[in-house]
């Protein structure tokens, strides 16, 4: 029964993928298909698609994808950028260790890495091209740059990892983040720096002078805060994770109302409505994926491909190697919310049989997908920042490849040195 009712789910599914079935789709219709043909009872599905997203710290979800949103509208990144400007001063290469440097603070506010390389490239951009980067360089670099969103807090894939994997916090995950989201933004310096040396371009102009950096400073402080109100304020006990969200909502509104005044109220009904569609496709998606999860663990379909994967090696090594391939691959394709929903079920068996911290494997996973966020043939981050680029996706492949690279190396780096991710979070009392 596991094993014709593992092959009729993922055979269903798919299939369904490769017709061009939206994924959500995809996994409720081969979820119904399963529990039709086994008996499982339809009756129940309402139930199971309602305790899908009834959990408390999806409430976390929509209000961190809104408080991304307000963000990139309120000027945040223009203000960034002026301020790494002037700490890096003009030399060759500076605007792409800049872009970096944005990507990583503003992913500490907004969550999305596809959000982070909207609002750095719509900055960055024009700048970058003035100064003689290839466009294909310069969208390749800010998704790259902009999929470390993911992994420094806050995270929207970390909040979903944790409620789909029973005894993980959304605390120990974001602190867990930290150290590698950092290692991974000063992994993708060195081919951003060696690569514009060696093609000789980003040489700012001899007119160009460094912007003050006090006064840059003043003026980007209230981005430079957003971290630290919302990771404090978790430090401290102040809010929870869901809490914290809310508190960002208001914190970007305040920011850009009072402060910068650059948000008026047609601004913020345009977000809250593109917000809310975001957040409603992701809901839906994990809804719809109750059904493929309940079908799956009812016929027995991810304990048995579980014990299959093991029973191909015992060796913990290749397995993690084997799991990081599988995962990348998959990260090329899809989101990293649907690679948690399709591939947890049949990873987390197996990460319990060899005794792995499950803290250190979600954000060994979300590394996974943060590379794929940038790695065609789909690559959601890359597309962002191609069509702000007005370039196509293929030319950018000689340069993503470098960044990819480069993004392995920290990948492997947190694989085989677990402290990385855990040291944190073992430090604040988390784990």
């Amino acid at each position: 029964m596991a094993l014709e009712g593992s092959l009729i789910l993922l055979g269903v599914f798919f299939a369904l993928l490769f017709l061009g079935v939206p994924i959500g789709v995809s996994l409720g219709l081969a979820g119904f298909l399963v529990i039709a043909i086994e008996g499982l009872g339809i009756m129940a599905l309402p139930t199971n698609i309602w305790t899908g997203i009834a959990k408390y710290p999806l409430l976390a979800l929509p209000m961190f994808v809104l408080a991304g949103m307000v963000f990139e509208r309120a000027g945040v990144a223009a203000r960034l950028v002026v301020f790494a400007q002037a700490l890096v001063g003009p030399r060759r290469g500076a605007l792409a260790i800049v872009a970096v440097l944005v990507c990583l603070v503003l992913g500490g506010i907004s969550g999305s890495g596809a959000a982070d390389s909207a609002a750095v490239a719509a900055v960055m951009l024009p700048a970058m091209i003035k100064q003689g980067y290839p466009r294909a360089y310069s969208a390749s670099l800010i998704a790259a740059a902009g999929s470390t969103a993911v992994l420094i807090p806050p995270s929207i894939p970390f909040i979903v990892y944790a409620v789909l994997v029973p005894g993980v916090s959304v605390p120990a995950l974001f602190l867990g983040g930290v150290i590698p989201g950092l290692l991974a933004g000063l992994a993708l310096l060195v081919p951003a720096i060696l690569l514009a040396r060696i093609h000789g371009f980003g040489l700012p102009p001899p007119e160009e002078k460094r912007p003050p950096l006090w006064a840059s400073f003043k003026d980007a402080i209230w981005g430079l805060l957003a971290p630290i109100v919302i990771l404090g304020g978790l430090r401290s006990g102040a809010f929870t994770p869901t809490e914290a969200a809310v508190v960002a909502v208001f914190y970007g509104l305040f920011v850009g109302l009072v402060i910068y005044r650059v948000l008026r109220w047609a601004d913020i009904y345009a977000t809250l409505r593109d917000s809310a569609e975001i957040s409603a496709v992701v809901l839906m998606i994990i809804a719809l994926a109750s059904i493929f999860a309940h079908a799956g663990s009812t016929v027995g379909a991810f304990d048995a491909l579980a014990q299959t994967l093991v029973g191909i090696t015992a060796n913990e090594t290749i397995m993690l190697l084997m799991i990081t391939a599988l995962v990348l691959v998959a990260g090329m394709l899809i989101d990293a919310i649907s690679i948690f929903l399709v591939f947890l079920p049949i990873l987390l068996p197996i990460a319990r049989s060899f005794d792995w911290d499950l803290t250190w494997f979600g954000i060994l996973l979300t590394m996974n997908v943060a590379i794929g966020a940038f790695t065609p043939p789909m690559a959601v981050n890359l597309m962002v920042t191609c069509k702000v680029a007005n370039t196509s996706m293929e030319s950018t492949i000689p340069w993503v490849l470098w960044f990819v690279l480069a993004m392995l190396t920290a990948l492997l780096l947190v694989a085989f040195i677990p402290d990385l991710a855990l040291f944190l979070p073992r430090a604040f009392g988390d784990l």
